[in-house]
């Protein structure tokens, strides 16, 4: 029987036929939208915060990326041991459930705060959610969907995870307006999406059974798993830790347009843009990646961050600094889904939790030093250096590829 992975030329009934949406099993849509409903509440939060501190609490760039790092970083430390719980208990549903829980009840905490502190904890707090969410969910997507419709799946829930996270800036841009620019209102109003979320994916959302091959894990972590994972899972955890390094925090584009000259209660039109092109590329690209190489659909994704980053270098425009932010959720289109998905295709089904924990723990360390490197260097040089080294990293990731492509499985 011919095998795809290997080159050879699969027979007329095995090519795939065309993806439609309700082919998609409904836990995956479910899924998509508890995503997409945390998303309006944290965004609505997140879209703001950085300009919140800056402005009103009166903090510097650097302890922007300080902040957006550790949170990260705890959500990514978070991810590998709950993916690991995940695979120990061979159900993924409660987890996830419990991390959504613990974001939603943090949300109330931004309104309240009256110091930097405050903000912090609630921040380091709600990461712990989303780490401890991440992991079991994205391999509950990888169980769900059947192997033809991979890429599709992950596309599809992070499409709509996506449109959460631009109608959560654009409802915040109308609230600041409605509210003259009150910060506490809008917090307030965000804790009813998550709210929500909680609900969904405690009743809309169920995990499947297991087959008799699918064998059972006691150790998630230990060295023989580690091995299990395999080559191939490895070298893609290589490329999407590099990856990671040149991909700092979405806080600095909303600098960066408040930099060129955008009011402040505008700026969360920088998250909007961003996202719009993110969602409506996630899900054509995850389809695409079903048909063709999903190494190569990675690698132009990096030739779009350093267009990106060379034009928010350079820009000194509002529009300039748009066409830039908009190659940026091209990139994120082209990239998110489709590491996920070789992630799926790479790791065996019994420690999926843990290889997405895995991946999620490298990128955040990556983050953190990304995030806090792009600080030093704003404050140092401004937005050009901080872009700028943005494109060299991402030049390093794609010359990576280029060194083990033909180490990967390509569909």
């Amino acid at each position: 029987m011919p095998d795809p992975l290997k080159g050879e030329s699969p027979s007329a009934a095995a090519l795939p036929r065309r993806t439609r949406l309700r082919d998609i099993p409904g836990g995956i849509w479910a899924l998509g939208f508890v995503s997409m409903l945390m998303d309006i509440s944290s965004e609505m939060i997140h879209a703001l915060l950085p300009v919140y501190l800056m402005t009103v609490l009166g903090t510097s760039a650097l302890a922007v990326g300080v902040i957006e790092g550790v949170a990260e970083a705890t959500a990514s430390i978070m991810k590998v041991f709950s993916g690991a719980l995940s695979d120990r208990l061979g159900k993924r549903k409660w987890l996830a459930a419990f991390g959504y829980g613990l974001a939603a009840l943090t949300k109330p905490i931004f309104p309240l705060a009256s110091s930097v502190g405050w903000l912090v904890a609630a921040r380091f707090i709600e990461r712990i959610g989303k780490g401890i969410r991440g992991a079991p969910r994205d391999a509950l997507v990888a169980d769900i969907a059947p192997a033809h419709l991979r890429g599709a799946s992950f596309g599809l829930r992070q499409s709509l995870d996506t449109i959460g996270a631009f109608l959560g800036p654009g409802l915040a841009i109308g609230l600041m307006w409605l509210t003259a620019n009150h910060f506490q209102t809008v917090f307030w109003i965000a804790v009813i999406p998550a709210v929500l979320s909680v609900l969904l994916i405690i009743f809309a959302v169920h995990d499947p059974e297991r087959d008799g091959t699918t064998r059972a894990v006691r150790s998630p972590l230990s060295v023989e798993a580690m091995r299990r994972l395999g080559a191939a899972y490895w070298i893609t955890v290589a490329i999407s830790t590099v990856f990671t390094l040149a991909r700092f925090s979405e806080a600095f584009l909303i600098l960066k347009a408040q930099a060129v000259g955008m009011p402040i209660f505008l700026v969360p039109l920088v998250l909007v843009l961003m996202n719009v092109v993110y969602a409506l590329t996630s899900y054509p690209i995850g389809v695409l990646s079903d048909r063709m190489s999903r190494v190569d659909l990675l690698a132009f994704g990096l030739v779009v961050l350093v267009v990106a980053d060379i034009v928010l270098g350079f820009t000194t425009s509002l529009l300039g600094g748009a066409f830039g932010v908009a190659l940026w959720g091209l990139h994120m289109g082209c990239t998110q889904g489709v590491v996920a998905a070789l992630v799926a295709d790479t790791a065996p089904a019994e420690l999926r939790g843990t290889a997405f924990g895995v991946v999620n723990l490298l990128g955040g360390v990556m983050l953190l030093a990304a995030s806090v490197l792009a600080g030093l260097l704003w404050d140092q040089t401004g937005a050009q250096g901080t872009f700028l080294a943005g494109a060299g990293f991402s030049v390093a990731a794609l010359a990576g590829i280029i060194l083990v492509r033909n180490r990967l499985p390509h569909r």
